[in-house]
């Protein structure tokens, strides 16, 4: 197995938790949390598309990457009602 196949291994397996964990809507702290695999999926995939060269998916996950950030900063950092 090569290196590039452990990142897309990683993102994908973390996307799905992180997807789950979001959809339990278990609270702001589950949520949360989901939120930060969901930017390490991300950081995952723009490395194995950086590694393929595969743009597309690269600049996608640049995209999801500060989504996931305004997430992880909305349910662990901001504080509620602000």
């Amino acid at each position: 197995m090569q290196i590039v196949d452990l990142f897309k291994w990683y993102a994908a397996a973390s996307g799905t938790i992180a997807a789950f964990m979001v959809s339990l809507d278990s609270g702001r702290r589950v949520t949360g949390w989901g939120m930060v695999l969901f930017v390490t999926s991300s950081v995952a995939w723009i490395t194995g598309a950086f590694l393929t060269k595969d743009e597309p998916l690269g600049a996608q996950n640049v995209v999801l990457l500060g989504i996931n950030s305004f997430g992880v900063y909305r349910y662990l950092i901001r504080k509620r009602g602000a």
